[in-house]
C-alpha cells in the first residue's frame, strides 16, 4: 500500500517541480533542446542533477513537460478568451488576440515555439503530440465560419501561417532587427498598433468576396 505523502512534502515537492519546470523553459528557450543540459536547469534552480531525475528520467521529459505545459496554458488561455465570442469573426479574432497576447506574456514560451518550428528533431516522428490542441482550436473556428458562410472556403493552416504567425514573429523579433529598429513588443502602443494589423490580415484572409 503507497504511503500518503504529507500535504507539507506535497507542496514543498510541487514547487520544485515547477521551480525546474520554469528554469528549463528558459533554457530551451535561449539554447534550443540540443545545446540545453540538465546540469544547467539544476544551476538555474539551486538543486543537484539527481533532484532533477526525481522528477523528469531525463532531458527529453523534460522537454516534454515543458512543451506540455506551455500548450495546455495556452489552451486554456483561448478557452477563457473565446467564451464570450459569438459570431466566427469574433472567435477568431478572440483566437489571435489570445494567442498574441499569451505569447507577449510568455516570451519564452515564443523562442520554444519558433525553435521548434526550425527543428522538429525533439518532436520525434510526432512532430504534433502536444500542439495539436492549438492547431484543433484554430480548425473548429475556421470551419465554423466556412459552413455558416462567415467566411470563404479557405485553409485553417493558411490562417496559422499566414495571420497568427505573424504573432509568433513579432515577440521574438523584438531585439533581432538592430538597435534602430528594435521594439518592445510588450508596449502597449506597439501592441495595439501590431493587435489591429493582425485583426485586418485575418478579415482580409477569411471574408468572402
Amino acid at each position: 500500500m503507497n504511503a500518503i505523502r504529507p500535504p507539507v512534502r506535497q507542496a514543498r515537492g510541487d514547487a520544485t517541480r515547477q521551480a525546474i519546470l520554469d528554469a528549463a523553459e528558459t533554457i530551451f528557450a535561449d539554447l534550443g533542446y540540443a545545446a540545453a543540459r540538465l546540469e544547467d536547469v539544476a544551476i538555474a534552480v539551486g538543486i543537484r542533477r539527481p533532484s532533477i531525475i526525481y522528477y523528469f528520467p531525463g532531458k527529453q521529459e523534460l522537454y516534454d513537460a515543458v512543451e506540455s505545459d506551455i500548450f495546455a496554458a495556452m489552451h486554456a488561455f483561448v478557452m477563457e478568451r473565446t467564451a464570450g465570442a459569438t459570431t466566427p469573426m469574433d472567435r477568431l479574432l478572440a483566437l489571435l488576440d489570445a494567442w498574441l497576447d499569451f505569447l507577449v506574456q510568455r516570451p519564452t514560451a515564443a523562442r520554444i515555439l519558433q525553435r521548434l518550428i526550425a527543428d522538429v528533431g525533439p518532436r520525434g516522428t510526432n512532430p504534433v503530440k502536444f500542439s495539436d490542441t492549438a492547431l484543433r482550436d484554430m480548425e473548429e473556428i475556421v470551419a465554423t465560419g466556412v459552413d455558416s458562410g462567415a467566411f470563404r472556403p479557405v485553409s485553417p493552416m493558411l490562417i496559422v501561417n499566414g495571420v497568427a504567425g505573424g504573432a509568433l514573429f513579432y515577440v521574438c523579433n523584438g531585439r533581432q532587427v538592430g538597435p534602430n529598429r528594435a521594439y518592445d513588443p510588450a508596449d502597449p502602443v506597439v501592441l495595439g498598433r501590431f493587435r489591429d494589423q493582425l485583426h485586418r490580415l485575418a478579415r482580409a484572409a477569411v471574408s468572402p468576396a
